[in-house]
C-alpha cells in the first residue's frame, strides 16, 4: 500500500510585476472613468487605479503549468477585487498547488508591501466545483431602496444580441481606447499563442485573444443592453468570473453576446448591478464562454443621492 509521507499545503507563484494602466483616456456616458488620474483623484486616489482583469494575465502561466491545455479550453477564474493597484505597483500571482484531481483551487495576488489585491478561484470544467462569485451571489442580502439602479430589475435582458470582435488592431471603442496590439507591446504574461504567430504555433491553429482581454471584449458593447441605469456615476468593477466552456477564444472571430442582470446588491457606498453575459459561435449558437461582472456605482459620484435616498 502507497502512502502519501507529506500532507503540507504547497503554493505556486509567478514573479512580481508592474501591470501598465490603459484607461488613462476610457469615457464612460461622456465623462472620464475612475481610470483618469483627476477624476480618481476627486475620490481621494492615489491616481488612476489599474483595471482589475488585467491582473487576470499573471495567473495563467501558473494555471496552465497545473491543468495544461484544458485551462484554455474549459478554465475559469472567480475573483473578488478587494484593493486597486496603480502603475508602478509590484504585484504577485499566488495559486494553491492541487491534489491528484483537484478540479479548483484557491488564488490571490499581492503588492509587495503584502496588500491583497483580489482572491477567488480558479478550477477547470466541464463540471465546476461552487466558484467564488458564485458563492458571494448565494449569500447576498436583499437591496433597500436603491437611487442609480431604481428601474433595473433582476431578470432584464440586453435588446438584442451583440456582435462582438477583436482584431489585432482595432480600437475597442470609448470604453476601452487601445487595440490588442497596444496591450500586447505591455501585457505582463507574453505568449506567441497571443500573437499572428498563433496561426502557426497554437494547438488550435489560430490566435487566442488573452484572458484579461477577454473583459474587453465582453464588455466594449455593454452599452447596447440599454440597461436603464441612471447617471452619470462613477463605476468600478468589484467582482469578475471569465469562464470557458469551449475555449479559447480567438482573434479576428465574431461573436454573439447575451447579457442578463441575475442580481442587485449594495455597499455603504455603492450600487451594484451583476450581469451574466453568455459569448455564442454564431457558427453553430453553442454557449463558448460565460462572463460575470459585478459593477458597483458611487453613490456619491451621482448627483443628488442623497435627497433622493
Amino acid at each position: 500500500m502507497t502512502s502519501i509521507p507529506f500532507d503540507t499545503p504547497l503554493v505556486v507563484s509567478g514573479p512580481f510585476r508592474r501591470p501598465r494602466q490603459m484607461l488613462e483616456e476610457q469615457e464612460i456616458d461622456g465623462h472620464l472613468s475612475i481610470h483618469h488620474d483627476a477624476t480618481a483623484q476627486t475620490l481621494g486616489l492615489k491616481a488612476g487605479p489599474i483595471e482589475g482583469p488585467t491582473h487576470f494575465s499573471q495567473f495563467v502561466p501558473l494555471l496552465f503549468r497545473i491543468w495544461g491545455q484544458q485551462w484554455l479550453e474549459t478554465g475559469c477564474i472567480s475573483a473578488h477585487y478587494q484593493n486597486m493597484c496603480i502603475e508602478g505597483d509590484e504585484v504577485k500571482a499566488y495559486a494553491d498547488f492541487p491534489g491528484q484531481g483537484t478540479s479548483q483551487i484557491r488564488i490571490w495576488a499581492k503588492k509587495k508591501d503584502g496588500t491583497i489585491v483580489l482572491s477567488g478561484t480558479a478550477s477547470v470544467g466541464p463540471e465546476h466545483p461552487e466558484t467564488e462569485l458564485e458563492r458571494r451571489l448565494r449569500s447576498l442580502k436583499p437591496a433597500g431602496k436603491l437611487v442609480i439602479l431604481r428601474d433595473v430589475k433582476v431578470g432584464d435582458k440586453g435588446t438584442h444580441a451583440e456582435k462582438i470582435k477583436m482584431d489585432f488592431d482595432q480600437r475597442m471603442g470609448a470604453k476601452y481606447p487601445f487595440s490588442s496590439n497596444n496591450k500586447l507591446k505591455v501585457i505582463t504574461e507574453m505568449s506567441p499563442w497571443y500573437t499572428q504567430q498563433g496561426n502557426v504555433v497554437s494547438p488550435w491553429k489560430r490566435p487566442i485573444i488573452p484572458l484579461e482581454m477577454v473583459s474587453v471584449l465582453t464588455h466594449y458593447t455593454s452599452a447596447q443592453a440599454n440597461f436603464p441605469v441612471r447617471g452619470p456615476a462613477i463605476s468600478l468593477f468589484v467582482d469578475q468570473e471569465i469562464r470557458m466552456i469551449k475555449g479559447p477564444l480567438f482573434v479576428g472571430k465574431e461573436y454573439l453576446l447575451n447579457r442578463e442582470v441575475i442580481a442587485l446588491s449594495e455597499s455603504q457606498r455603492t450600487e451594484s448591478y451583476w450581469t451574466k453575459n453568455r459569448v455564442r459561435d454564431p457558427e453553430n449558437g453553442e454557449i463558448v464562454a460565460v462572463t460575470i461582472l459585478n459593477l458597483a456605482l458611487l453613490k456619491g459620484s451621482f448627483a443628488g443621492y442623497k435627497n433622493e435616498a
